[in-house]
């Protein structure tokens, strides 16, 4: 069942895949679509804003690149500033801290297995 993306979570995600390079805006949200196997839908409209917002904030830079396709229009093409490398870390460990408590809480819930308490 797939879910929503909240609009909060885009800009975490958004930094995630430009660790791997520059894409522009289609080529990140197909990304998001594939590294989680359609169980999170990015509606369209929602990413545009994350990506104006991190631009704003100056962790990623915007770039218009010609057309690979004949005649196609231009595409503007992101990339991660040195700032929005170190901010992609700092959210990704907290994410990843964010997660492992929810999984605590979580327990068994369900029938799932959970890591165990320290």
């Amino acid at each position: 069942m797939a879910k929503e993306l909240p609009r909060n979570d885009i800009p975490i995600f958004v930094l995630a895949i430009l660790e791997s390079g520059p894409a522009h805006g289609y080529a990140i949200a197909r990304e998001i679509d594939k590294r989680c196997e359609g169980g999170l839908i990015l509606r369209d409209g929602a990413l545009y804003p994350a990506l104006r917002a991190l631009e704003d904030d100056d962790l990623i830079i915007g770039e218009w690149q010609p057309s690979t396709e004949s005649g196609g229009p231009p595409r503007k093409t992101y990339r991660l500033t040195d700032e929005g490398k170190a901010e992609a870390s700092r959210r990704a460990t907290l994410w990843r801290s964010y997660a492992k408590n929810v999984e605590r809480i979580l327990g068994n819930l369900g029938g799932a297995k959970s890591e165990p308490t320290a």
